[in-house]
């Protein structure tokens, strides 16, 4: 079963590959990473950013809410 997977990830990443090279997949600066893959991360990590600002600001109000009450 794991041998299945592994074959089957290795032909994807040979059909990717190979449809780059001939130019319908879009990599503009030649690094062999689809310009949409690279698209959807910049996105991923700029919410993972907003996340993170807004557990740290929830986190420091609870904090200063419990030293208001102690």
């Amino acid at each position: 079963m794991l041998t299945t997977i592994l074959v089957l990830a290795v032909i994807a990443a040979a059909v990717v590959f190979f449809l780059m090279k001939k130019g319908k997949i879009a990599d503009a600066n030649n690094n062999n990473i689809p310009d949409a893959l690279e698209h959807v991360a910049a996105e991923v990590k700029e919410e993972v950013k907003e996340t993170v600002a807004k557990v740290k600001k929830t986190t420091a109000k609870k904090k200063t809410t419990k030293k208001k009450d102690a």
